[in-house]
């Protein structure tokens, strides 16, 4: 009989052990420091592959979802909808394409999580030399009231279409991230046009008959635009601290549903 477990072992296992003990309690299996059959796995040696191959996340989506760079190639590849992305090899080559275009681009740290190490480059000095290559440089797209969206799959199922914003007694920041003092609001419907470019996306990125997140941004024209994705194992897993116990607990519920077919 196949044996499931939540799989957090190796060095890195303490920064998921939260996030174990939610997903054992409902999926009604154990976290475990060894691989079985089958696994959910947050933390673990990514050179694994024998192991990684029995994951219910995918490793190769959970690789997409942690690298910007091979987000943004990916993205290119599958005509999904994003902010003017380049890829760049080289210090020259960023100060080159720049020119005299400050303060519209934004430089994107490929491995962080949560907006950090981004920076818009006002000045040739905000390009460091020593960054890790390619250099993602992105179109910054600046809104009176910025505003990123969320929207959630599990097993191909798309739920939870929210948006992170700054409240009124926040200062407003470029970077609309959470721990910059972001909260969530949590809407009833998803836009027709959400659930065709969600759905494209996690299949892209290899997150559609699992579990992931996607963030979108709308611009001044009213078009709706991916900015990156997001899953649980290895290098992140996805923020569930958003205020609204409702959303957490269907979260969860889905991945439960979601795992346990994946598993049969």
């Amino acid at each position: 009989m196949e044996q499931q477990v939540i799989l957090n072992g190796a060095l890195g296992a303490w920064a998921f052990e939260e996030l174990a003990n939610d997903l054992a309690q409902k999926l009604e299996v154990k976290v475990s420091e060894t691989p079985e059959d089958f696994n959910y796995i947050l933390s673990w040696d990514e050179e694994d592959r024998e192991t990684c191959s029995k994951s219910f996340i995918p490793f190769e989506g959970m690789k997409l979802a942690s690298d910007k760079r091979l987000l943004a190639q990916v993205f290119q590849d599958n005509n999904i909808p994003i902010p003017e992305t380049h890829l760049l090899a080289s210090h020259q080559e960023v100060v080159e394409f720049i020119g005299s275009d400050l303060g519209q681009w934004c430089l994107k740290y490929p491995i962080g999580c949560g907006a950090s190490g981004h920076r818009i480059i006002h000045d040739i000095k905000d390009i460091p030399q020593d960054w890790l290559k390619p250099y993602v440089v992105q179109r910054f797209i600046y809104l009176d009231d910025p505003k990123v969206y969320r929207i959630y799959c599990a097993g191909q199922k798309l739920f939870g279409w929210n948006v992170r914003k700054f409240p009124a007694s926040v200062t407003k920041q470029a970077w609309v991230a959470h721990a910059q003092g972001a909260v969530y609001e949590v809407f009833d419907d998803i836009p027709e046009q959400i659930i065709d470019i969600a759905t494209r996306t996690f299949k892209a990125t290899c997150l559609f008959d699992s579990f992931g997140c996607a963030d979108f941004i709308q611009n001044n024209d009213g078009n709706w635009l991916v900015l990156e994705v997001g899953t649980d194992g290895i290098f992140n897993h996805v923020d569930r601290n958003i205020d609204n116990a409702n959303l957490e607990q269907e979260i969860l519920e889905k991945i439960a549903v979601a795992f346990w077919s994946r598993s049969k």
